[in-house]
């Protein structure tokens, strides 16, 4: 079953260049079907890059999904088109009186400032707190995972000493969850990020479960409330060509930048990108919409609490 997304949203056209599967709503509204309600705030810079990854990856499943994108009042996008945010986007303040049978929150270029000093930072706030009871499973990725952990468990996160940068290998701690279901015994995971998390200050919250991490990346999977939120701190649903586009940007303005690890074929930028992550990427998204949404939300979305 497609994806069901605004009209004329221009992930639609870029994805069915790829034989990807995605209706308009004109022709969603004709089909008898109760679709699942997914949320996304996307705090991304490049707003239209980050729609398609992720349409990408809901449309890989039998379920109908119709997408909402979020944005906040007290934050204005300066590197997507004004026309574009008001054709797509509503603000929190318009979509706080509905529920939602899942959401996604995106990772945001924020994450070297201490969290009280985000100019969005009581509004966002105020979204974790919507999402708790308005959310039947809500994703938090990257700056989003960091941010909620230390909003609702004052989890802290650290500066590294260089960006963590490239494609890291990870395991699964907690064996035999859906969310994992038909996964290898280890998986990759692209990371692009300055800041960390920490087991140890994990550990020290009865209420949370780390389910996957990487002896070089750390901490990337955190569960809460029986999945009702999962705390992502990588990128899996970035596009083969995100990190190369990163590196290069930083390299063309002298900013110290290493090049990504275990990305490039042979290390060597020359011979392209050696992509392994996407198989993982698929079924985290699969699993999270068929066994944390689709299977625990109500018939009834206005049941959700």
């Amino acid at each position: 079953m497609p994806l069901n997304l605004p009209d004329k949203l221009p992930a639609i056209e870029l994805l069915k260049e790829e034989n990807i599967f995605v209706i308009d709503n004109s022709r969603a509204s004709s089909q008898d079907i109760r679709p699942l309600k997914i949320v996304v705030l996307n705090l991304m810079p490049i707003k239209i890059t980050t729609e398609t990854d992720l349409v990408r990856l809901l449309s890989n499943t039998p379920l109908q999904v119709e997408m909402t994108f979020m944005k906040l009042k007290s934050h204005t996008s300066k590197n997507t088109p004004i026309e574009h945010m008001q054709a797509f986007y509503h603000d929190f303040d318009v979509l706080k009186s509905q529920k939602f049978d899942g959401m996604i929150i995106t990772g945001a270029p924020v994450e070297q400032m201490p969290f009280e000093d985000v100019n969005y930072w009581e509004e966002i706030s105020e979204v974790f707190n919507w999402a708790h009871t308005h959310v039947t499973s809500t994703l938090y990725i990257c700056w989003a995972a960091q941010a909620g952990l230390y909003h609702f468990y004052g989890v802290p996160k650290y500066p590294l000493d260089k960006k963590m940068f490239g494609v890291f290998k990870h395991q699964i701690n907690v064996q035999g969850l859906p969310i994992f279901r038909g996964f290898d015994d280890e998986f990759f995971v692209p990371h692009s990020r300055h800041t960390e998390i920490r087991r140890e200050d994990i550990l020290k919250v009865k209420d949370l479960t780390i389910l996957a991490e990487s002896e070089d990346s750390g901490v990337y999977m955190v569960m809460a409330r029986n999945g009702r939120e999962f705390f992502i701190t990588g990128h899996s649903e970035y596009a083969p060509n995100t990190l190369d586009g990163e590196y290069k940007r930083d390299l063309s303005k002298n900013l110290p930048i290493e090049m990504p690890r275990n990305y490039y074929r042979n290390d060597n930028p020359d011979d392209g990108v050696l992509v392994r992550w996407r198989g993982h990427a698929n079924l985290m998204f699969s699993n999270w919409l068929n066994y944390y949404v689709y299977q625990e939300t109500p018939f009834d979305i206005n049941e959700i609490k």
